[in-house]
């Protein structure tokens, strides 16, 4: 049971912070550069309702820290806290927000003003420049012109520590806002403090008692101190509770040489809490935090080294890994014994062990957590640990979780994301019961549309979920299902199932062929008497499928692609529908939304034909030449996206930047290799984008990526050597690639008609399992 803000008062504990050791530079041009200097946080963030360059803050934190930071533009409440076109600042602001579409929840913020102690958000607002900012992922600092005051922070994982540089004034203040929706804040003179609490939220529900409680404590004291409630000022009072509550403390500031200090820290799960996590900044200073902030995010992102000579793709790897980096982020905090300890927001209770919210499997099932799996084993098995706990506390597995159940999108997801953690060799957690977890998922509607599998007993009866029994979107439910079935079949098969549940996930896995028109060769919604839909105009945006047309969808055959490659008639015909996508024009139906949603205006914008890489259901589309003989046109379009859709700058992606999921594809993709199945052992193989890549993995063992003739005009593999042996398959296994080695790319300006041509080239297919005909040899039709 949570207990109130004044019985939590305690000594300080001592808990040391982890200070990461120098990493080796990357290098631009032979000259070593820090990873963490090639980052920029901005990029992304110049977006809007109307068009996405990414959908993203610059998130100030620790890689999968609890809390984020970041200097809030927007009106309370506003998903898009932070736009580049903006010119004012209303806070700096203690932020779990995944995306601007799913909002916000535990937040808070600070500001600093001068002269009259202003509360309103709009009032206390203050004009700022990007030439008076500094933004790095460990520290940020602004000069708000209209207080005449440097604002810096610099966070922990559950703590941050501030510095407020006022110039000499009687009539400094500094700004605490606790948000609407009920909030509780109390000042503490004696103690230079102040605590409180935060219930605001915006996707549910959430248990009644969910709050975010924080803790300030400033270095200097109280001048004068007020709490306020809506509109209202109160004077010297020290508590107040509401709807909107918050707190003003006035400072005496003799000159610009001693700022004022805050630290802070919160917790989800009680006050007293909330002043253990404060320990994370010990005794040390805010320039100490600050470096172990940098080498921290210099250690992290260091796992992976390039070299080129292109600057700007050198900031575009490095802050699009920096992407990769937050979320799913840590929702469990570290008890008075040293033990994991998390509040529940799927029952309300404080229980022991992991938790980790703020993704969406939808989303991040195709390339973030493969990434994961492949760069940072260790953190994704707290993941499956947290997931197991979210299943034990809610009876379903989250498919997106903000922090808890939230009602969106589609797809049972999670079996991929369990799925491909056991098959890329996580263990040492509960493996079983996870399998029961998904298993339940698989067979059950749940408590909510986006939980369990919406439309269950029409796909497990008739293995589609039809067009015409009011379940939106069902032929996207149909293909992510089926697909999902596959992850569970791998799964069941390593953990040595009954035959009979094995044939029944891989019976299921092969439902996507019930939804294949061969008369148009798309993907087609199909009523329950088993007539497709009509009219059918495979450009019409939603309807039978999500955010996307049957363009976008046709491709989510993620495990069978030979499979879908047969139903079309043979590779030729396929290679022309994946040409297609490229040459049509960007048109599209809108009808079924009513108007022109972002999503539509991204692909429209991009002049690259019905390809939307600015959403996630076609981005893996490229790769699949690769399956048809031709991995030379993968090669030359993946260069394309990675060139035409990506910049270091702040409109630098090109649709929903979505929880590292397409900041992993561009990752994935410079280092030559994409996750076009999870669940499976294989990367699909792409070119890679750098002359030189070297990766450290978690057991120790390092992969050099060298392409020493790469280019912008040299994009093409012509030849490929692994561990000096001449290598012409269109995949790579996880598995070898962690036992480390050199991969050679010999790059060149013309493709190779001959590598990859082969069918015993071809990545998986479940089709070619089945058959048992994956060695064929039966050579590809060139184009």
């Amino acid at each position: 049971m949570k207990k109130s803000l004044s019985v939590f008062l305690g000594s300080l504990l001592s808990l040391g912070l982890f200070c990461a050791k120098p990493v080796l530079a990357q290098k631009f041009r032979g000259q070593q550069m820090e990873a963490v200097d090639l980052v920029n946080p901005l990029m992304g963030t110049e977006s809007k309702f109307e068009l996405s360059n990414g959908n993203t803050y610059p998130s100030i934190a620790r890689p999968w820290g609890m809390n984020m930071w970041t200097p809030q533009t927007g009106k309370n409440g506003d998903g898009w806290q932070y736009q580049y076109t903006a010119d004012k600042i209303r806070g700096l602001k203690q932020t779990h927000q995944p995306s601007p579409w799913m909002n916000d929840y535990g937040v808070f913020s600070i500001m600093p003003v001068t002269g009259k102690p202003v509360f309103d958000q709009d009032e206390r607002a203050s004009w700022f420049s990007h030439k008076a900012e500094i933004v790095k992922p460990y520290y940020y600092s602004v000069y708000l012109a209209d207080h005449d005051v440097t604002a810096e922070m610099t966070p922990t994982e559950r703590a941050a520590m501030f510095r407020i540089s006022f110039n000499k004034t009687d009539d400094a203040y500094i700004v605490l806002d606790a948000y609407e929706k009920g909030s509780e804040v109390q000042i503490i003179p004696e103690k230079n403090m102040i605590i409180g609490y935060s219930s605001k939220y915006a996707r549910g529900p959430l248990p009644e008692n969910f709050k975010n409680y924080f803790v300030l404590v400033f270095d200097q004291p109280f001048a004068s101190v007020a709490t306020w409630e809506g509109k209202q000022k109160k004077d010297g009072q020290l508590q107040i509770k509401g709807d909107h509550t918050g707190a003003i403390v006035g400072f005496k500031v003799k000159d610009k040489s001693k700022p004022v200090q805050v630290k802070v820290a919160s917790s989800f799960i009680s006050a007293e809490q909330a002043l253990l996590n404060l320990n994370e900044l010990g005794n040390k200073s805010f320039d100490q935090i600050k470096e172990d902030g940098r080498q921290i995010w210099n250690t992290t992102l260091g796992k992976i080294k390039v070299e080129g000579d292109d600057i700007d793709q050198l900031r575009t790897f490095y802050s699009t890994m920096y992407r990769t980096l937050f979320f799913p982020n840590k929702l469990y905090e570290i008890d008075a014994k040293g033990q994991p300890v998390h509040y529940s927001p799927y029952n309300g209770k404080t229980l022991p062990g992991y938790l980790f919210g703020g993704t969406g499997f939808w989303d991040t099932f195709r390339a973030l957590y493969p990434f994961l799996n492949f760069m940072y084993p260790s953190i994704n098995k707290e993941m499956q640990e947290g997931l197991l706990n979210a299943y034990l506390e809610g009876g379903f597995l989250p498919e997106w979780s903000s922090p808890g159940y939230a009602d969106i999108m589609v797809g049972n997801n999670s079996a991929s994301v369990v799925s491909d953690a056991y098959m890329k060799g996580l263990r040492g957690y509960d493996i079983n019961k996870l399998y029961e977890a998904l298993q339940h998922g698989a067979n059950n509607e749940g408590p909510m549309t986006a939980v369990g599998r919406k439309g269950v007993e029409y796909y497990n009866s008739l293995g589609y979920v039809p067009y015409d029994v009011k379940i939106n979107e069902n032929a996207a439910r149909t293909l992510e299902y089926a697909y999902d079935d596959f992850t569970i079949y791998q799964f069941a098969k390593a953990l040595n199932r009954p035959k009979a549940e094995i044939d029944l996930y891989a019976k299921r896995a092969q439902n996507y062929k019930n939804l294949f028109d061969p008369s148009t060769n798309l993907m087609r919604g199909k009523n329950k008497d088993g007539k497709f839909q009509t009219p059918f105009n495979p450009l019409k945006w939603g309807d039978a499928f999500t955010e996307g047309n049957s363009w976008h969808y046709s491709w989510s055959v993620f495990h069978d692609v030979q499979g879908l490659i047969n139903l079309m008639g043979g590779e030729k015909t396929f290679v022309n529908m994946l040409d297609s996508v490229f040459v049509q024009a960007p048109d599209f139906d809108d009808s079924y939304y009513g108007g022109i949603i972002h999503e539509i205006r991204e692909m429209q914008v991009a002049n690259m034909g019905q390809y939307a890489h600015g959403n996630q259901p076609i981005q893996h589309m490229p790769y699949l030449y690769n399956y048809a003989g031709q991995p030379w046109k993968t090669q030359y379009w993946v260069r394309q996206v990675m060139d035409r859709m990506y910049k270091p700058t702040p409109d630098g992606y090109c649709g929903d930047e979505d929880n590292g999921q397409t900041s992993a594809w561009y990752v994935f993709s410079a280092l030559g290799f994409y996750p076009v199945c999870p669940a499976t052992d294989e990367y699909v193989l792409g070119a890679p984008l750098f002359k030189k890549a070297i990766l450290t993995f978690e057991n120790g063992k390092t992969l050099t990526i060298d392409a020493p003739k790469n280019s912008g005009e040299n994009v093409y593999v012509n030849t490929l050597q692994f561990n000096g042996t001449n290598y012409g398959k269109n995949w790579l296994s996880h598995k070898a690639l962690h036992e480390g080695g050199n991969l050679n790319f010999d790059m060149a300006a013309k493709p190779n008609y001959n590598r990859g041509a082969t069918l015993s080239a071809a990545p998986y297919s479940m089709t070619n399992e089945l058959k048992g005909d994956v060695n064929s040899t039966k050579s590809k039709k060139k184009k």
